[in-house]
């Protein structure tokens, strides 16, 4: 391909820029000379194009749709998820309220009881459930340091609950009425009848050698009878639901298996039961040196 001389580029560079002026103004002119022909020649040039520009926005509009419902489903996607972070949040704080309100209405319960003759008592909060086929008993988070002793009574503000069978500095594990090795004299309120409450790990303990010319029956409510030194007369216990081969069973007044607090009460009895020997003292039985006796013989 010929290109031109350099003479000739440099007259089209200085002729050009006039010439499309030139142009430019004899456009205008005619276009207000003559406006009918240059209407005429816009409106048929729209038609022409116009089924040219339906057929290529019609894939445009597609692409814009899609590019639409793309935003659309990723701003759901992320809307779920902040909603499911809510959610979780507010579940697990609906779950913090729900226990927050149960211990505020036990606590409040609790606040009503007032044991008569107690010497003193102490509220304490059950921090484990040693319950399961062999046992029915369960640690708080109170002892000695709180004044509490083996044998004082566990209540709430329906009923007897057990006793305390073992006490540490910090913490003391309750035997549940309802525990194998659970004894408890008993007596139908109302009457002189007595019996003995004993626990077999089930839901219902038994009456056992009840005293009375009549049968116990059915609907019969038991109370603690006083007998024995251990608890004082007249605690509720529950009541009698069923009589299984001339056998009463007692369904508990407090509802063990759903305990979060309770009274450990002192009735100023449980000062009357053996005590555990302590260490010291088992060594010294045995002929062995307590450690102590040995730090201060040294």
């Amino acid at each position: 391909m010929l290109r031109p001389s350099a003479p000739l580029r440099a007259t089209i560079q200085r002729t050009a820029p006039p010439f499309l002026v030139l142009l430019a103004v004899a456009i205008i002119l005619l276009g207000k000379a003559d406006e009918t022909m240059f209407a005429t020649f816009r409106t048929t040039l729209t038609d022409d194009s116009a089924p040219v520009l339906e057929v290529l926005s019609r894939p445009l509009g597609a692409a814009a749709a899609v590019v639409e419902r793309v935003r659309g489903a990723v701003s759901m996607y992320r809307d779920n998820l902040r909603l499911e972070r809510d959610n979780e949040r507010l579940l697990k704080w609906q779950q913090v309220a729900l226990n927050l309100a149960a211990d505020n209405r036990e606590l409040r319960r609790l606040l009503k009881v007032v044991p008569h003759d107690a010497v003193s008592y102490v509220t304490a909060r059950i921090i484990a459930d040693s319950g399961g086929g062999f046992a029915r008993s369960v640690l708080v988070n109170a002892g000695a340091e709180q004044g509490l002793a083996r044998g004082q009574a566990a209540i709430t503000g329906a009923g007897l609950v057990g006793r305390l069978t073992e006490v540490g500095e910090r913490a003391a594990r309750i035997l549940l009425i309802t525990d194998l090795n659970s004894r408890i004299p008993v007596a139908v309120a109302g009457t002189e009848a007595k019996a003995v409450l004993a626990g077999d790990n089930s839901e219902r303990p038994r009456l056992l050698y009840p005293d009375q010319p009549q049968p116990i029956k059915i609907g019969d409510r038991i109370v603690t009878s006083g007998e024995g030194g251990v608890f004082p007369p007249d605690l509720p216990v529950g009541v009698v639901t069923a009589i299984e081969h001339g056998m009463p069973r007692v369904e508990p007044y407090v509802e063990l298996s759903q305990l979060g607090y309770v009274l450990v009460v002192d009735y100023g009895l449980s000062r009357g039961l053996p005590q555990p020997v302590p260490v010291a003292a088992r060594h010294r039985r045995r002929g062995t040196p307590a450690i102590a006796d040995e730090a201060s013989v040294r």
